[in-house]
């Protein structure tokens, strides 16, 4: 029994090491604008999913958690660009993805220096495979 659970352990660790080096993350404050700015370079053949995806498809959709802030207020919901919209065999359903870097933007308004803290829980799939829904801490300091 115990090595059937390492063994489920050992493939659930692998999975996950596996989906970390298919997208890359970067979270930064854009001063200019006002708004948190995370970023995901996704790997060649890959793709992530849109915030706007029906969940009764089956993909997990991008989505985005900010931990509450006195200091911090969010204006509006995280805006994406246009969405890549195409069939996905996967899934048997027009589905919107992204490929390559894709740039997510959170308009926030700032009472002073903190850190905005959150997560972000995705889904990556290429042509054959969908790797399991992960999520992902960030922490962004804010110098005003």
């Amino acid at each position: 029994m115990n090595s059937k659970l390492l063994i489920i352990f050992l493939i659930f660790f692998v999975s996950i090491g596996f989906g970390q080096s298919k997208i890359q993350w970067s979270y930064t404050y854009n001063q200019d604008q006002k708004a948190v700015e995370i970023q995901a370079t996704i790997a060649d053949g890959w793709h992530l999913y849109s915030q706007h995806i029906d969940n009764e498809i089956g993909p997990v959709p991008t989505s985005f958690l900010f931990t509450e802030n006195v200091q911090i207020k969010l204006i509006g919901q995280v805006t994406e660009p246009l969405p890549i919209q195409k069939y996905d065999e996967n899934f048997e359903a027009m589905l919107d993805f992204f490929e390559g870097k894709v740039l997510f933007s959170q308009r926030i308004s700032v009472k002073g220096s903190t850190t905005i803290k959150g997560s972000v829980t995705y889904m990556i799939c290429n042509e054959t495979m969908c790797l399991p829904p992960t999520e992902e801490l960030f922490s962004i300091s804010i110098n005003n």
